[in-house]
């Protein structure tokens, strides 16, 4: 059987660049049937037939002279989003499958009176995630959470040596083994949900970085946020209603 390296064939296929096909498996948008690329410098019959999932181009919420706010589709980078808007700045972080609502500054005096409104955990953050196991009751859980970086990937975890991170889980529909709950977040700290959800033994559907089973993607979803008597509204997106 012939054999050549993923991402060379994906960017044959595609027409695209070497990179640029890379860029595309690292991202988890390609596929041979059902199963997700892992390993762009993973061996493959040459004959495979790549699928590439389309990305949504982001949808602006809301803007004026201070502020655009736009709803992230999954498998898009938050500085990717940056970019797109010239002389914005980024004043949160979702991460790269997390879609939902992102907030950009275009004025430093809004963003400085912004920035307190975080640090003064003053901003009020919702979320929907589809976690693994039958969650019955809400949980709250208040746990500090310190993030590593290795090989610029950021990985983090539950210990007392932490920052301070209070996440309140609501169990909304349960269905063969997994629940869809919403999510409040305080202080937000990196990879917060994800963690505090394995934290609980409810890991997010998809996020196997975090003891979550396969998926098309982290089954996480920035639904709401509320800032400065302002509020921002990402609808579910439709992977989620019909999630089975």
């Amino acid at each position: 059987m012939a054999t050549e390296k993923a991402y060379k064939l994906l960017a044959q296929q595609e027409g695209i660049s070497n990179s640029q096909a890379k860029s595309m498996i690292d991202r988890g948008l390609v596929y041979v049937g059902n199963k997700k690329v892992m390993i762009a410098r993973g061996d493959i019959d040459v004959k495979t037939i790549f699928r590439v999932q389309k990305v949504e181009k982001p949808n602006i919420i809301f803007q004026n002279s201070d502020l655009i706010v736009v709803d992230k589709p999954a498998f898009v980078n938050s500085d990717e989003i940056e970019r797109q808007f010239k002389g914005a700045q980024l004043l949160h972080r979702l991460d790269r499958e997390t879609s939902g609502v992102l907030m950009l500054v275009t004025n430093e005096e809004f963003r400085e009176k912004a920035i307190k409104e975080f640090a003064k955990d003053r901003v009020y953050k919702e979320y929907i995630a589809w976690l693994e196991g039958t969650m019955a009751e809400p949980i709250t859980v208040d746990k500090p959470i310190m993030t590593q970086k290795k090989n610029n990937k950021a990985y983090s975890n539950v210990t007392p040596k932490g920052k301070p991170a209070i996440s309140e889980f609501y169990p909304e529909e349960v269905s063969a083994k997994k629940t869809k709950a919403k999510i409040i977040i305080h202080h937000g700290r990196t990879h917060q949900i994800r963690v505090h959800a394995r934290y609980i033994e409810h890991p997010i559907i998809g996020d196997e970085q975090y003891g979550g089973r396969r998926a098309k993607r982290v089954m996480l979803h920035a639904h709401k946020v509320k800032l400065l008597g302002m509020e921002f509204v990402s609808p579910e997106p439709k992977a989620f209603i019909h999630f089975e």
